[in-house]
C-alpha cells in the first residue's frame, strides 16, 4: 500500500498519461505481463486499459498484474488501471 501523499502525487502525474498497454478479449497472457513489466521499468508509472465488460474479470486481471509484477495500484477508473513500480537500480 502506498502512503496517501505519494498516491495523491502519482494520481496527479498520471492524469495526462495515455494507456501504454491494452488488454483485450484474449486476457492476461505472459506476453502482456512482460509488456507491462517493461513499461513499468521504463516509466515507473503507467496506465493499462483492461477492455472487458465483466467487472469481476477486470478486477481479477488487475489483481493478477499486481501480484505477478509486484507493483502498486494507484487508482482504477472504469477500464483504466494506473500502476506504479519503483525502478530498482542495479549496482555495477
Amino acid at each position: 500500500m502506498l502512503p496517501s501523499e505519494v498516491q495523491k502525487r502519482l494520481k496527479r502525474l498520471a492524469h495526462t498519461l495515455k494507456p501504454v498497454v491494452a488488454i483485450g478479449n484474449k486476457g492476461l497472457s505472459e506476453a502482456v505481463l512482460k509488456a507491462i513489466d517493461e513499461a513499468l521499468y521504463t516509466h515507473e508509472l503507467i496506465k493499462v486499459k483492461v477492455a472487458t465488460e465483466d467487472r469481476e474479470t477486470r478486477d481479477s486481471m488487475i489483481e493478477s498484474m499486481l501480484s505477478s509484477l509486484n507493483c502498486f495500484l494507484v487508482q482504477r477508473i472504469g477500464h483504466i488501471a494506473i500502476l506504479y513500480k519503483e525502478r530498482q537500480e542495479t549496482a555495477n
